[in-house]
């Protein structure tokens, strides 16, 4: 499917801008993990589907996190349809989240965990949800307290 023109020419630079990687929100996750001792690989490609990456991975027990944006990932709460080229966005976003579901299949299917959380999700939780599937047993770390930015205060 090739791509339409832009509507306009703000249109076009708007998104010529749109970042896929190293979101507010993934930096300030990572920043918290990494805060509390876990390591991880960013933006790793998926095992077996090479041309797909995982936004946050944990190799050795099998975890993936992915942070998906809510107008490109289909948010139940804030997915928007673009009112110009509205057939070929339909096509595109549902493209989007059947990949999604393929991906997350083709994990798990693999034996991994897959956690997804929204962009709106505040960063805190989401990594005290990761932090909770990967050391079940232990205590959350002191740091959870600690702000951090695009979470509620």
């Amino acid at each position: 499917m090739s791509s339409p023109a832009a509507s306009s020419p703000s249109v076009a630079a708007r998104m010529s801008r749109q970042g896929s990687r190293d979101t507010a929100q993934e930096l300030a996750v990572r920043r918290l993990l990494f805060r509390w001792g876990l390591r991880y690989r960013v933006n790793a490609k998926v095992p077996g589907l090479p041309r797909r990456t995982v936004d946050i991975l944990f190799p050795g027990p099998k975890v993936a996190v992915f942070l998906d944006g809510c107008f490109w990932h289909g948010c139940p709460e804030h997915a928007t349809s673009p009112k110009s080229n509205a057939e070929w966005w339909r096509s595109k976003l549902d493209r989007n989240v059947s990949r999604d579901q393929d991906t997350t299949r083709h994990l798990a299917e693999d034996g991994w965990t897959v956690l997804r959380f929204w962009e709106h999700e505040p960063p805190a939780a989401i990594a005290r949800t990761v932090w909770t599937r990967l050391r079940p047993d232990a205590p959350l770390p002191e740091a959870t307290d600690a702000a951090v930015p695009g979470d509620a205060p």
